[in-house]
């Protein structure tokens, strides 16, 4: 009971980050979801399956489970997003270090992004 308790706690905490990922370009999102995916799973399924059928993370959950990688769409608007708050983040700070860092954290995560393996191959 104690472990189950836990593991729902946990899994909340991870999801709760993996939304503000959504948001945060320097904060991922699918690391939390999947993480959150497997306490739901051991814990308390019905919670998983929950997870699994939501609209923003029920790809990631069901693409992991899978192995059939991420789709062209979840791609690209992973893409898209990222650089978008990347542009906003760097627009509000102003600061040089700062841009430099947000453009070096927006190349590695593209180039994450373009390496995953894609689904139907």
């Amino acid at each position: 009971m104690v472990k189950r308790i836990i593991l729902v706690t946990l899994g909340f905490a991870a999801l709760g980050l993996g939304g503000i990922g959504l948001f945060l370009p320097i904060l991922p999102t699918t690391p939390f979801v999947l993480c959150a995916a497997g306490c739901f799973g051991a814990s308390y399924p019905a919670l998983g399956k929950k997870l699994e059928n939501t609209r923003y993370f029920g790809e990631y959950v069901k693409n992991y489970r899978n192995k059939s990688g991420i789709s062209k769409k979840a791609r690209l608007s992973g893409l898209v997003f990222l650089w978008l708050t990347l542009g906003i983040s760097a627009a509000l700070v102003r600061k040089p270090l700062v841009m430099g860092i947000l453009a070096v954290v927006g190349i590695c995560v593209s180039i994450h992004i373009l390496l995953l393996k894609r689904s139907g191959s």
